[in-house]
Parts: structure tokens; C-alpha cells; sequence
């Protein structure tokens, strides 16, 4: 399957570049899956198409002040890090700048008080990095690191908090799960009024959310791998949720991926607790095993996101829901509108 067949035109104008002030305030496309019917609705109508013992996954990830910027210790040169994993105590995967000046053995200063040695070199600029410091990493990181938005974003975050859902949790990610950035806590409790469950799974954001795909097919693409966390609490209620027929609602692509992991891992259906790391990649032909709908953002072409939404609804459904976007003029990408697949 040839990677062009997920790209369109997007006029650039239309990628958000600033969070709305208030958060439910962005525009919904509701999609239905099995007919293609689009609708124009406001975020707060997402109510409507929830019925109770319905169950909605949200990620809890909490996004890092991942991005540093600081100096080669021997020139003086200018270098920034942007931190995806941590592998084990003071040691992370991270992607650099300048990727061909900076290799192994080389040292980056950040001030007075943090140093890293770069100890492995992988590709695209991916590096294995050890810190030095005095103190305490996380309090360091808090007053040094910026917000690693996506590159198509130009302009400054003032409130780096609007890069954060209101539910993050466990810190860990390089990138907010962005469907989950329209949520209000006052949202999330009418949603709970009406009878629908709400519940969380962890992932944390990585290097895929980074990185695009530089294949022409899509069956040669290899996710990396990210680490993810489903609960017993949770997957208690989703097997509850589906013995009662009722339909689980994934928030993001994120929670979809880990549902369906974890998913895949127990064939007789029943989900147990699970944590550890996933590369699923999900593309037409893939067979849904635990989500019956999901809440997305509107994504960048010949994306893995736009494959996945697109497993999911269909590929002719997703480009005609994506053609109707643009010429409504929603917003795109991180900060921008949503589209509710059901």
C-alpha cells in the first residue's frame, strides 16, 4: 500500500499555531465509521453522542520540559536536546541539533548546573545521552527545559500548562496527547453525569511522534516503541463496559494504541492489567479488537495517525472527512479542532 494514498493538500494557514483560551471551545467533525455521515458540531456536543455505560480512555500522560538548549562544552557551539526516554537513572534517548556535530564523546553544558555526554549515536540525529548534575534532575529540568512543541508550531507557549491535559499524571512524554487537550474538568463531569465511565491508561509519547515516515510503503514502516500502562481498575471496566454491550471510546491515538495492544496480548477478549512497551502500528486492514470509537485531532498527511484513523473508518471516509475540514477551514494539528469517530 503505497504511502501517497494518505496525503492531501493543507493550506498552511489552517495549522493552529495558539491554543483557544477556553479549551471546549474548539469546533467537533462527527464522522460516523459504517456511513460516512460528517456533521458540524461544537467540542461540548461530544456529550450527545455518548449513551450511558458507554466507557471514554483517556491518557494521563504528563508532557517533560523536554527541550534544552545549551552549548558544546569544547567550542561553545550552540546545541539543543530534546529528551524522549529515559532509559535507566541519568541516562535518556534523545534527538540532537546539529545531529553531525554533535557525536559520541562530545559534552553539552546547560548553565552551571546540568551536563550530558553523548554516549551512543543512532539515526536521525537519535543520541543516548548521560547527565551530570548537582541536585535534583526533575527541579532542574522544570527550570531549564521549554515545552518540546512540534516543529510546525512557531509561535510561544506562554502557559506551558495549556500543553498539558487537565487530567496529566505520570510524567514521561515528549509530547502532549493532544485530543485530549479540548477536555475541561467541567466537561468530564457532565460526561460522568450522563452515565458514561471515564477511565485512564498511560503512554508515554516518543520518537514516533517525531519522526516521519521514510518509506513509500506503508507496510515497511517500524514504529518506536513507546511505554504504556493499563490498570486491572481499567480493564475491569472495559470488560464490564463490553459484556454489557456498550461501546469503549479511546481519547487519542495514544489510548487507542495501547487499548489495542494490550488488546492483542489477551485473545479470549478479557483484558487483564498491563504495562511495558509497544510498536503496534495500526493501518487499514487492521481488525479493531477493543475500541468502537475514537476522539482524534486532525492529523499531518502520510501520517501513521492518519493510517490509524483511517483503519478505524476507512480510508475513503477519513479523506472526504478531511477534504470537508479544509474547506470548512478547521484548525489542524496540535492545537487545533476534532473529529469524534463513532
Amino acid at each position: 500500500m503505497n504511502v501517497n494514498l494518505y496525503d492531501f493538500e493543507l493550506p498552511e494557514q489552517l495549522i493552529a499555531q495558539t491554543p483557544l483560551l477556553d479549551r471546549t471551545a474548539s469546533r467537533l467533525l462527527t464522522l460516523n465509521k459504517d456511513s460516512g455521515e460528517i456533521n458540524h458540531q461544537t467540542f461540548p456536543d461530544i456529550i450527545d453522542f455518548l449513551n450511558p455505560g458507554d466507557t471514554l480512555i483517556l491518557n494521563d500522560t504528563r508532557v517533560l520540559p523536554a527541550r534544552l538548549f545549551g552549548t558544546k562544552e569544547d567550542t561553545g557551539a550552540k546545541a539543543e536536546v530534546l529528551l524522549l526516554k529515559n532509559v535507566e537513572g541519568d541516562k535518556w534517548e534523545a534527538l540532537v541539533k546539529p545531529g553531525k556535530k554533535l557525536k559520541a564523546g562530545s559534552v553539552i553544558v546547560f548553565g552551571e548546573e546540568l551536563k550530558a555526554i553523548i554516549e551512543e549515536e543512532g539515526e536521525m540525529g537519535a543520541r543516548t545521552l548521560t547527565f551530570t548534575y548537582d541536585g535534583i534532575f526533575q527541579e532542574i529540568l522544570d527550570r531549564l527545559g521549554e515545552m518540546p512543541l512540534p516543529p510546525y508550531i512557531k509561535e510561544t507557549l506562554d502557559d506551558r500548562e495549556r500543553y498539558q491535559t487537565v487530567y496529566a499524571k505520570h510524567e514521561g512524554s515528549a509530547a502532549a496527547p493532544t485530543a485530549g487537550l479540548h477536555f475541561t474538568d467541567e466537561l468530564l463531569d457532565q460526561i460522568r453525569a450522563k452515565g458514561v465511565n471515564v477511565a485512564f491508561i498511560t503512554l508515554h509519547v516518543g520518537l514516533g511522534t517525531f519522526r516521519p515516515m521514510s518509506v513509500d510503503v506503508v507496510e515497511d514502516h517500524v514504529m518506536h516503541e513507546e511505554y504504556y500502562s493499563l490498570s486491572q481498575e481499567t480493564a475491569d471496566l472495559i470488560n464490564q463496559t463490553k459484556a454489557n454491550g456498550h461501546r469503549v471510546f479511546a481519547v487519542g491515538t495514544t489510548s487507542c494504541r495501547t487499548l489495542e495492544t494490550v488488546g492483542s496480548k489477551f485473545e479470549n477478549g478479557i483484558l487483564q492489567a498491563s504495562s511495558g512497551w509497544t510498536s503496534i502500528f495500526i493501518y487499514p486492514g487492521y481488525s479493531f479488537k477493543v475500541i468502537d470509537g475514537m476522539l482524534t485531532n486532525f492529523h499531518l498527511p502520510k501520517s501513521t495517525l492518519v493510517m490509524l484513523v483511517s483503519a478505524l473508518a476507512g480510508r475513503e471516509h477519513i479523506m472526504q472527512a478531511y477534504e470537508e475540514a479544509i474547506q470548512e477551514q478547521y484548525r489542524f494539528f496540535s492545537f487545533g479542532d476534532a473529529m469524534l469517530i463513532y
